[in-house]
């Protein structure tokens, strides 16, 4: 695999801080009429999904806890009575960038050895890291574009 999936991703990660740079913690945690979700989940769901689809699904440790990838996983949604602090999302932006240079590191290392084949809500059967990684880029962009439709909801 060449070095062009993990540019791809560090090119829409870097997409989705420009896009949510300068907003208030009070815009990131609303949730618009008509939509279920808002940024700050958006945001964190990409930390976590990257981290389940590559490396759980790999048998390697993640780097984000089991309370927040339960919080943050496929299916979940934002609890109004908890949202996002300042501290939270600043942790999750460090995580968000810093995660692709550890990701292009331990691929080049060649921990991915294993992978559990997975069937996502798509229907696409992910069956080794290569197929993971595509996929999470595809679905980095899916959620690209569900901030930047909640960025303009939010005025």
């Amino acid at each position: 695999m060449s070095d062009k999936q993990f540019d791809i991703l560090e090119s829409t990660r870097n997409l989705v801080i420009n896009a949510i740079e300068g907003l208030s913690l009070e815009q990131i945690n609303k949730i618009p009429e008509g939509f279920n979700n808002n940024i700050a989940w958006n945001f964190a769901h990409l930390v976590v999904s990257q981290q389940i689809l590559c490396y759980k699904l790999s048998g390697l440790p993640c780097n984000v806890d089991q309370g927040t990838m339960d919080r943050f996983k496929k299916g979940t949604a934002p609890d109004p009575e908890r949202p996002m602090t300042i501290e939270e999302l600043n942790g999750f932006r460090e995580k968000f960038l810093g995660n692709v240079v550890k990701f292009r590191e331990d691929y080049e290392k060649g921990l991915f050895k294993e992978f559990h084949t997975y069937t996502t809500s798509m229907n696409v059967t992910l069956a080794d890291i290569h197929s993971a990684i595509a996929y999470n880029n595809m679905h980095e962009g899916l959620h690209l574009g569900y901030i930047l439709a909640l960025k303009r909801a939010i005025g």
